[in-house]
């Protein structure tokens, strides 16, 4: 995950430089959203769904043992 977070910096670096030089606010706006806003959001969701995954499982084991604990 620290790899995935220099290459979204980076890339949101790159693309507030392409939205200043775009023409219209607008424009700068709308560019940025689709090249680097959208882009870097779905790519952290991706990269945290391993973490989303392993903490489901420890959520999950903890309330077996709590169960387990509280029927003995």
């Amino acid at each position: 995950m620290p790899l995935t977070v220099i290459i979204i910096i980076g890339w949101l670096y790159v693309t507030v430089l392409i939205a200043a030089n775009e023409p219209t606010l607008v424009s700068g706006i709308i560019s940025f959203l689709f090249y680097g806003a959208l882009p870097c959001g779905l790519l952290i969701y991706f990269a945290g769904s391993r973490v989303r995954r392993e903490r489901q499982k420890y959520r999950e084991m903890m309330a077996e043992k709590a169960r387990r604990d509280a029927a003995s």
